[in-house]
């Protein structure tokens, strides 16, 4: 029931949230989450501070518990929590958080290991000599004060800040719909670059950035390139990669040691050491037979090696696989005139030296003002001093103070503050003023006030002012750099220390994969039974075989067109007889998505071309360049299918090469991408995400596409079955037709479907190819013991299959220089390596 007292009125609901979360977004805005880009501080960073001056906790007194500075501040300042307000003083005495800390501590304040802080009723703390001078001066009408939220007293809307705290602290902050994430640099280098705009208003932003080399973070380590340096600096917004740093130590028995002296910004080293831990226990990091944390108040993580092995490969394992090698995103944002903007290095500067300006403008307006009052009691005193003997009698004459004042302004020209000055000196100090003093104090008052007004009246002199100031407490404050920026060019690269050698890749059926040594594969005669490949998970069985080096990309090309690329050491390692491990644990796939093809390629160059074919027959091409970025996470879209639809396999082409599809039947289609003789581009290359066009049909309802191979006149065609059976011919027995046709027989497969194509592939006499079975045996095989039959007939025998068994997959193993090189007459020189 509503009482008649009751005012109700109507409103659409959507409006009143609209207007509340505007309301709220600006509160936490302006005072919550983002800092002032004048002092860089955050509401409740600036009201600790101011609290600790006011109950005269400073760098020289003793220390005082912090649960009283933080019932000092929830009391008149900050009611919003004790926890917000301790954790905000406690980071700001962190010296792995704050590069120059704020607050001195005393007693148990967390550690870089990520241990919590004492409760604040055991801890002590007082201002650091630094913060006093973000402090300094603000007693002199420096800047403005607003009433706190109970409107008992005032407290600063922003502190006169002599040090450009922003940028020599950094900031982070999340508020609504927008973020900061400033990094800490060295106070040496930022007043340098405030002085060079002082001295040059109009200094570009690249010009700026010759004195800022990039952020200097507390903890030290390197900063691996300068790109991101430079874009957050010229624009606001960059990617700074970081890293620790670490060094070899020898060890009494021969063996070394890996030792971490300095770990990334932000980085827990307790969960660094227990990410290593487990590296090592799942074998993903081999190389090393024991970790020890021996950190105190500095960071000492020693990592004993295995002998034999090299230390700067687990090195760069560890930058690639834990937070030793992390990545800072830099925004430069904070509230410009009560405003969030996002700036550069240069405007934020600017924002500090104008508000230097403003503070100095009013700090000298203050103390101009006092010395001129004082300059005025001071005349008084000369006037009373001329004339003593008078104003005695006159004060002596008078009955009370006022008659005094009233005579003595009668008579002299006096104004009553002179005279209620001289009234409140006693008789005995009036006798003993010295005319002296006086007249020496005066002349010093009117030299200061010259000095003072010559500030006010010039732009010049006050912005000499601000950088003479600025150079004093970089001589006093300014430290040594801790963080090594390098070139990115400089790094040394997983290819540098990672033998160059043949490997033999293997997918399983159900997503476990590995790489294996060519050389665990020993040679042996067509028809071989061959050695155990692969010891699979019960129903599980080899399917993809594969053949690189491991400095090559792989492109894995899934059934559902997406395209990833990792480098082939980054494929896990595995004995012949290992299962391997699965895709997921480094590829994302969704669920059933399985890899359709691999392909392995030295760079993604632009003159070349994948050539993508599908289950239905349709085939599609794009330039390799448009893949360049499949190296990141989740990979690049490479088809468009259609519904029911997947990917069979992919090629690489150059534009002007022939194709060959097989399909399932054993029918194959041979066209070509350009014609010869017109030079006209039979087979179109599209975008990346685009569909296809067809590459053949398929005569019976039942057959679909199963193999995409490039011709090479100087090769032969081998076409298997899962009989174990081949045909090897040459690539001009299939006829040259237009694409999108049907074909001719490349292989005799029995009608009733029971044996169908196993696979197909280019193959040259001094080739070997390696044979799979579902059961997992493989052979390894030389070509030139595979005689020729012609196109169409039954095959020759490739494999001795068991019983049940069959011919999964074939692939030609690709030597690398090295293997070439032990098989053939020794050369003149040794070869390059690839």
């Amino acid at each position: 029931m509503y009482t008649a007292n009751e005012k109700l009125s109507s409103a659409n609901i959507t409006d009143i949230m609209q207007t509340a979360y505007i309301d709220y977004s600006m509160s936490v805005i302006i005072s919550r989450a983002l800092p002032d880009a004048r002092d860089g501080l955050k509401p409740v960073q600036r009201r600790i501070l101011y609290a600790m001056l006011r109950e005269g906790l400073l760098h020289n007194r003793s220390f005082d518990k912090c649960a009283g500075v933080v019932g000092e501040v929830l009391k008149n300042y900050h009611p919003h929590g004790d926890s917000s307000v301790y954790d905000t003083l406690v980071r700001l005495a962190q010296s792995w958080v704050m590069r120059y800390p704020l607050i001195d501590p005393q007693g148990n304040f967390g550690s870089v290991d990520g241990d919590p802080p004492a409760a604040y009723r055991y801890t002590e703390a007082r201002l650091k000599d630094v913060a006093e001078e973000l402090l300094k001066d603000i007693e002199e009408d420096t800047v403005d004060f607003a009433p706190n939220y109970k409107e008992s007293t005032t407290e600063p809307t922003v502190l006169p800040s002599a040090l450009p705290n922003l940028l020599m602290n950094g900031s982070t902050g999340i508020a609504v719909g927008m973020t900061t994430n400033i990094p800490p640099h060295n106070l040496g280098e930022i007043i340098t670059a405030a002085c060079a705009i002082i001295d040059r208003p109009s200094i570009s932003v690249d010009e700026l950035c010759t004195y800022i080399p990039g952020p200097d973070f507390p903890t030290g380590g390197y900063i691996n390139g300068r790109a991101g340096i430079r874009s957050y600096l010229t624009t606001g917004r960059g990617i700074v990669r970081t890293r620790g740093k670490a060094h070899t130590e020898e060890l009494k028995g021969g063996g070394e040691q890996i030792v971490i002296t300095e770990i990334p910004y932000n980085v827990n080293r307790a969960t660094l050491v227990l990410r290593i831990a487990e590296l090592v226990r799942e074998k993903e990091i081999d190389g090393i037979r024991d970790l020890r944390d021996e950190s105190d108040e500095n960071t000492r993580i020693v990592i004993e090696l295995k002998r034999g092995e090299q230390a700067q490969i687990v090195i760069n394992q560890l930058y690639q696989k834990t937070a030793l090698e992390s990545s800072f995103g830099v925004i430069l944002l904070a509230l410009d005139k009560k405003r969030p903007k996002q700036m550069n290095i240069k405007e934020l500067l600017e924002c500090y030296i104008d508000h230097r300006r403003d503070v100095i403008t009013r700090r000298t307006q203050f103390r101009l003002a006092q010395a001129k009052a004082r300059a005025h009691i001071l005349e008084g005193y000369i006037i009373a001093l001329d004339n003593l003997d008078d104003f005695v009698k006159i004060i002596r004459a008078s009955k009370d103070k006022e008659e005094a004042k009233q005579k003595l302004m009668a008579k002299y020209p006096l104004s009553e503050i002179q005279t209620n000055a001289i009234l409140e000196l006693r008789l005995y100090q009036l006798t003993g003023l010295e005319r002296g003093k006086i007249e020496a104090e005066y002349l010093e008052l009117m030299k200061l006030i010259e000095e003072l007004q010559g500030i006010l009246d010039s732009e010049a002199k006050l912005l000499a002012l601000i950088k003479k100031e600025l150079l004093e407490l970089k001589d006093k404050y300014a430290s040594p750099r801790r963080t090594e920026i390098i070139d990115a060019e400089g790094e040394l690269r997983m290819e540098d220390v990672i033998p160059n050698e043949g490997c033999v890749i293997t997918v399983s059926h159900l997503g476990f994969i590995k790489r294996t040594p060519v050389a665990a594969y020993r040679a042996q005669k067509r028809g071989g039974k061959g050695v155990i490949g692969a010891e699979t998970y019960d129903e599980d069985f080899a399917e993809h075989l594969f053949t690189a080096s491991t400095h090559d990309y792989i492109l894995f090309l899934t059934s559902i067109g997406q395209c990833h690329a990792k480098k082939v050491y980054d494929v896990p390692e595995g004995t012949r007889t290992a299962k391997g491990k699965s895709v997921s644990s480094f590829l994302r796939l969704a669920e059933g998505e399985k890899i359709a093809a691999m392909i392995c390629v030295k760079d993604f160059a632009a003159d070349r071309y994948l050539v993508m074919a599908t289950k239905s027959g349709v085939i599609k091409k794009s330039s390799l360049a448009d893949y360049a970025n499949c190296t990141r996470d989740g990979g690049l879209i490479g088809i468009n299918l259609a519904e029911g639809d997947t990917v069979i396999g992919t090629v690489l082409t150059t534009g002007d090469n022939e194709l060959i599809l097989v399909s399932h039947q054993g029918l194959a289609v041979r066209f070509r991408e350009r014609d010869a003789d017109t030079g006209e581009e039979l087979f179109r290359a599209t975008g990346r995400a685009t569909g296809g066009v067809t590459g053949m049909r398929f005569k019976l309802a039942s057959d679909h596409l199963d193999v995409i191979e490039v011709v090479d006149h100087s090769a032969k065609f081998l076409v298997a079955s899962e009989a174990g059976l081949g045909v090897r011919t040459r690539f001009e027995d299939y006829r040259l037709i237009n694409r999108g046709g049907s074909g001719v027989w490349a292989i005799d497969l029995p009608e009733d479907g029971s044996i169908k194509l196993a696979g197909a592939l280019s193959i040259k006499d001094t080739d070997e190819i390696m044979l799979l079975t579902a059961k997992g045996q493989s052979v390894r095989c030389p070509v030139n013991t595979i005689r020729e039959v012609n196109r169409g007939g039954k095959g020759v025998r490739l494999v001795t299959l068991a019983e049940g068994d069959k011919l999964l997959s074939v692939a030609r193993i690709v030597e690398t220089d090295e293997e070439q090189a032990a098989h053939s007459t020794p050369p003149i020189e040794p070869p390059a390596t690839p």
